[in-house]
């Protein structure tokens, strides 16, 4: 099934890691095998919704600092596709979404999430940037104009953080969770599975510790994008979930 998702990108050490998040992405890519890939990347921002067009081999965006050499030498080499690319862009001018085409690479928010999907990087892939500005409501409607995109083989990705708060991170990977982001997760757990758009585009207000959990929104908009470019009334789906540094949760949806 090629619904929408939204999956963490996790800390740069996600790169390496041999985990049961990583295998849970591994699942996943066996499990859904699309044509292409279309990813609103946390790491990826613009004021205009930005679609990444090439044809090329994808150019590597090392956007995280201070880590070994290794982590600035990691390649995935899939490609973009300028088809894919064009028919995003209509969607959304029939919207009338701001939309512009610039080439950017691989950020981040893309390829480590990938090079655990789909290891192969046989499967082109068009990043899209994300505004953290817009209400939530406008979120959710770049999402909608999405929607269906999986009938043509066209599997749609929101890559962020539910959590993203380095001041309340610790250090300790096995830390007992902090009250306030398990507070925030069941809230936009709860809210999601329900499909409850209402409430999720109120989050800021109605969700508990969300100053908190979301002190800037562009890790958690990706969220709201593919939340909205899922089918209406299709159940969304848990895919996984696990809290670490007391804070940093991997909750993953599919809608």
């Amino acid at each position: 099934m090629l619904s929408p998702v939204f999956l963490p990108h996790g800390s740069p050490y996600t790169i390496f890691e041999k985990s049961e998040f990583t295998a849970f992405l591994n699942r996943f890519g066996k499990e859904n095998r699309p044509k292409a890939i279309v990813i609103f990347s946390a790491h990826f921002e613009s004021e205009t919704t930005t679609i990444s067009a090439t044809d090329d081999v994808h150019e590597m965006v090392y956007d995280y600092y201070g880590f070994p050499p290794e982590f600035y030498k990691v390649q995935y080499p899939a490609r973009g596709s300028t088809i894919v690319a064009s028919i995003v862009e209509e969607r959304f001018r029939r919207r009338g979404i701001p939309v512009q085409q610039k080439y950017r690479g691989l950020d981040h928010g893309v390829f480590p999430v990938l090079l655990h999907a789909y290891p192969e990087a046989d499967i082109p892939v068009v990043p899209i940037s994300v505004n953290p500005f817009l209400p939530a409501k406008q979120q959710i409607a770049i999402g909608e104009a999405l929607q269906g995109l999986e009938q043509e083989g066209i599997l749609v990705i929101g890559s962020g953080m539910l959590t993203h708060n380095f001041n309340e991170f610790d250090r300790d990977r096995h830390a007992p969770p902090r009250e306030w982001a398990v507070q925030f997760i069941d809230w936009i757990r709860e809210k999601a599975l329900a499909r409850d758009i209402d409430a999720l585009s109120r989050y800021e207000s109605l969700a508990p510790y969300s100053a908190k959990a979301v002190p800037r929104p562009e890790h958690f908009v990706p969220l709201l994008i593919a939340l909205g470019s899922g089918t209406p009334g299709r159940e969304v789906l848990e895919l996984y979930d696990s809290l670490e540094y007391g804070s940093l949760s991997s909750l993953s949806l599919q809608f």
